[in-house]
């Protein structure tokens, strides 16, 4: 592993201070149990409902905790990023809130109810090809502009504020024997993963993601990081590269990445729609379905679970839609 990347590793202190930093604008949300799903999938479940959260997902924290950080240093320039949609609306609310604009680099094909919500918060976006290249293009001539960047997930404060749904679910529930996340670009895990060593060492720590994007478990398998992929899965919030900055973090504290199939994402959004009521998307549901799809892993295990985001193509999915989050 490189220096620069040691250096800029969060530690739990700083996960334990963007705690406090996000408290205001960030729910604590509720972490539930169904004994119905706990019948169906052979274990205890305890699902931390961050489709709860504001802008419908976890990447409030992260946004949040980012925002903060350049007001502490007095850095008050308005900011930019790329993102699908969920980071990209975070981004813009904790802006919004600063006093700042948000300009969001968002793929041409990327869900509509998400580019609405950036908008909707205050964000200006900037559509690009659907890849990462382009994406990651987009945000660098934003920067040349001279808007601070924000990074969606490859960046300490982002880690740091991710961090905190753990810091939340271990509160509660100490004793877990296993801790799972969606993985995308590898904010969540790892700022999660930085948690469950601190405070529970011999946790087992999983991540979940599709195998149409499944760069992170070919990169976790090579202990190399992949570079390149063309995702297709409808997990449309796991369609990024893992990072730079949190691969290192994934390969030293993650147990194991586990990959689902994108039959299992439906019968899973299916699942949690009818026993807990709840709409989750497709990113989420990568949680369910490997418990569904790998049930030997779980069994009569205690498991602590993110439900990571509940922002749902509404086109694509209408009989498993909920009124959004504010």
């Amino acid at each position: 592993m490189n220096r620069t990347t040691q250096q800029n590793r969060p530690t739990f202190k700083d996960i334990f201070s963007a705690q406090q930093r996000i408290s205001g604008p960030v729910k604590n949300t509720p972490l539930i149990e169904s004994l119905a799903l706990n019948n169906l999938l052979g274990c205890k479940i305890w699902c931390k409902c961050e489709n709860l959260q504001g802008t419908g997902s976890f990447k409030l924290r992260g946004a949040s905790n980012a925002i903060s950080r350049l007001r502490e240093q007095g850095i008050s320039s308005d900011v930019a990023t790329h993102s699908s949609g969920n980071h990209g609306a975070a981004l813009a609310r904790a802006a919004r809130l600063d006093g700042r604009n948000a300009w969001v680099v968002m793929p041409e094909n990327a869900v509509a109810a998400k580019i609405e919500a950036v908008k909707r918060y205050g964000g200006k976006v900037v559509f690009c090809e659907p890849n990462q290249i382009a994406r990651e293009a987009g945000l660098a001539r934003l920067v040349k502009q001279g808007f601070i960047p924000i990074p969606p997930y490859d960046h300490p404060d982002i880690i740091a504020g991710q961090g905190t749904v753990a810091l939340e679910i271990l509160s509660v529930k100490t004793d877990l024997d296993i801790l799972m996340t969606p993985v995308g670009g590898g904010g969540l895990i790892s700022g999660s993963a930085i948690i469950a060593r601190h405070l529970n060492p011999a946790m087992t720590i999983i991540g979940a993601e599709p195998l149409g994007a499944a760069d992170t478990a070919e990169s976790f398998s090579r202990s190399c990081r992949v570079t390149t992929w063309q995702p297709d899965t409808i997990a449309d919030g796991l369609r990024a590269l893992v990072g730079e900055l949190t691969f290192p973090i994934i390969l030293d504290l993650v147990n194991q990445i586990l990959t689902v199939t994108e039959e299992g994402l439906i019968n899973a959004m299916e699942l949690i729609f009818e026993h807990l009521d709840m709409t989750i998307e497709p990113s989420s549901a990568t949680v369910i379905a490997a418990i569904m799809e790998y049930p030997s892993i779980f069994a009569e295990k205690e498991v602590g679970i993110v439900l990571s985001g509940g922002n749902i193509d509404t086109h694509k999915f209408p009989h498993l839609t909920k009124a959004g989050n504010d």
